[in-house]
């Protein structure tokens, strides 16, 4: 057995310790196809920075191997691993990646195929996953399309590299892809704010679309059986799996708030802030759905404090002194005086957790439901 198929043996192991690959199947499909085939090159963070590591390099097949995600592209710019490479770390935010292995185990069990179904992969990007459902399902069976011309040649030479021929076009997957239509899955590897219609016009009548949620606070995966035309009913999956935005779905920078807030008065909370936004905390979902549009992020300047910050202006901020939890808050809204509501209106709900919530498609509405309440999916 070579090293790197020591390093596929090695990296099935742990996600099946880590209960996201239970299905013998999708085993066996991350045991036949080599990760490293569709990463010849990737960033590797550094503090803020990006470094360039290329097949050679020392570290290169166990990052491959690791389950981590391996960001392969920053600022829509191609030219930027070149300039990492023969200038040192860059700046930069990711626009592409190879997605945790773990992540794609999750999504693609949660996918619940079955022998001869005909799948829609958007957002093709490396090639890796499209190369794992050829694998499970056929070549025939699959479609992947990418938004990227400068991607899309690259992934298809590794995958016809491999002997695997999918249909790979380039394509905006917000439009799906109606020449091989209808679907028996739908599968998108970027995340939308809200479900695009063509998706559930493209699955027959019982298939399924599986997505991430495009949201700051509370993004997650959702599935959703397709009904007649574009309508269709699903729910939040317990599982969870997080990517980077379709470029269409990409949310302004509202970073801009907190460098424009004026001095606040400051006040103790009993919530840590740190509880409140983790994706392993029911809560953190719930909250997503009373604070919509209101992103997370860290201190610019490097410190401990943590921000909440809106588009319309509104801010607040987290730290910890001396054992207790300050917050400052300013501008049209109190945002956390509305984190604290909500916490108490969780509490008083039963603490829902996500896989509790529905999601409803009815033409242009579309929803989650607990029960009777209601909140917008976008």
């Amino acid at each position: 057995m070579g090293f790197a198929a020591r390093e596929r043996k090695r990296l099935i192991a742990r996600l099946r310790r880590d209960g996201v690959l239970t299905d013998p199947l999708w085993a066996e499909a991350f045991r036949r196809v080599p990760r490293h085939a569709f990463l010849p090159r990737f960033f590797l963070p550094d503090g803020q920075r990006w470094v360039a590591v290329e097949e050679g390099d020392e570290g290169w097949l166990d990052a491959c191997y690791s389950d981590i995600v391996l960001v392969t592209q920053l600022d829509d710019d191609p030219h930027r691993w070149l300039t990492a490479r023969e200038e040192g770390p860059v700046t930069g935010i990711p626009t592409c990646s190879s997605s945790m292995p773990g992540i794609m185990a999750v999504m693609l069990e949660e996918l619940r195929v079955r022998e001869g179904d005909r799948v829609l992969e958007i957002g093709t990007g490396t090639g890796y996953n499209a190369a794992l459902l050829c694998d499970r399902l056929g070549d025939a069976n699959v479609s992947t399309v990418d938004i990227d011309p400068v991607l899309l040649p690259s992934a298809r030479a590794a995958l016809n590299a491999l002997d695997y021929r999918p249909r790979c076009e380039l394509a905006d997957g917000a439009n799906g892809f109606p020449d091989d239509a209808p679907y028996d899955r739908v599968l998108c590897t970027c995340a939308v704010s809200g479900i695009p219609k063509s998706w559930l016009a493209q699955t027959r009548e019982g298939g399924l679309v599986l997505t991430t949620l495009n949201r700051p606070i509370g993004s997650g995966l959702v599935r959703i059986v397709a009904g007649s035309g574009d309508d269709g009913e699903g729910r939040v999956l317990a599982r969870n799996g997080r990517f980077m935005p379709m470029r269409a779905h990409r949310r302004p920078d509202v970073s801009a708030v907190i460098a424009d807030r004026e001095v606040a008065s400051t006040t103790v909370t009993e919530l840590s802030l740190a509880d409140t936004l983790d994706p392993a905390h029911p809560f953190e979902f719930f909250l997503s759905l009373e604070l919509p549009g209101t992103v997370p992020f860290p201190d610019p300047s490097g410190g401990d404090t943590c921000y909440l910050a809106h588009p319309d202006g509104s801010w607040a901020s987290h730290r910890t002194v001396a054992g207790e939890y300050l917050v400052e808050q300013g501008g049209p809204r109190r945002l956390w005086d509305t984190v604290e509501a909500t916490h108490r209106r969780w509490y008083a709900l039963g603490k829902p957790a996500r896989d509790r919530f529905t999601v409803s498609i009815r033409g242009d509405r579309q929803e989650f439901r607990l029960g009777t309440l209601r909140w917008p999916l976008a």
